[in-house]
């Protein structure tokens, strides 16, 4: 039997949120890796990061699925993990709804989807989690964004719901200490998918040429700030880590 501590990540199927459970996986952690529509990939990843735990641990990964638009399937999410591994000792709040929204379009659905992963999720999520997560002096990282505090033009919706997942780490680290630290990553520019038109190459460029490091970042510079915080930084709480290449030096 196994005590290695526990990491639900949302939104781990893919990108970011999949290099998030390597890394916390590759630094002894057990991961329960959340998926809604990627099944496929959940399996495969989780297959593989079983295959390299092999004995004991062979079940150091987990899916799980469930919609995070659904409220009242979140404490379900939550509860799942906790029978599976017999404990949780950390929350990453990772998916995330991502698209343009011009203020004269903006409609009820597109604010259902963009509050409702980006904000809603993550706080009813660390309610379910709280107390877990206080017996186990755990934490919690939610993934931000630069443009919560510096707005990116054509996208209010998204902005104001990670402005309020920014608030909302302070407040839970506020709300949940002495025994839940809570902090957030807030990325710059990260690799962007092959599958998205959202930016240009004109606009790629403009972005890369006002990054100090002249580069975008990678899934795995948001993962290694990720598991510092949730392994090697006991005494910090209430923080947002920008990790944008020093991007937000220009905005």
């Amino acid at each position: 039997m196994t005590h290695a501590p526990v990491v639900l990540i949302t939104g781990a199927a893919r990108r970011v949120g999949a290099e998030i459970a390597r890394r916390l996986h590759a630094a002894g952690a057990r991961v329960a890796i959340h998926y809604r529509n990627s099944a496929g990939a959940a399996a495969e990843l989780a297959a593989t990061l079983n295959a390299a735990r092999p004995g004991l641990d062979a079940e150091s990964a987990a899916i799980f699925a469930a919609d995070l638009l659904d409220t009242e399937a979140l404490p379900q999410l939550v509860e799942s993990v906790v029978a599976h591994f017999g404990q949780l000792d950390a929350l990453v709040n990772n998916a995330s709804s991502f698209f343009a929204t011009r203020v004269g379009a903006v409609d009820t659905a597109a604010w259902d989807d963009l509050i409702g992963s980006n904000l809603k999720a993550p706080l009813f999520l660390a309610q379910a989690a709280a107390p877990h997560l206080e017996r186990s002096g755990g934490s919690i990282v939610n993934i931000t964004d630069i443009h919560a505090e510096r707005p990116l033009r054509g996208y209010p919706l998204y902005c104001a719901a990670k402005a309020g997942l920014l608030g909302l780490t302070r407040a839970l680290a506020l709300e949940l200490g002495p025994r839940v630290r809570v902090n957030a990553v807030a990325p710059g520019a990260i690799e962007w998918p092959q599958d998205t038109n959202d930016f240009p190459p004109e606009a790629r460029a403009a972005i890369i040429q006002h990054t100090l490091l002249k580069r975008v970042g990678s899934p795995a510079d948001i993962a290694r700030t990720v598991k510092f915080l949730v392994f090697d930084a006991p005494y910090v709480t209430g923080q947002v880590i920008n990790v944008d290449g020093g991007r937000t030096a220009y905005l």
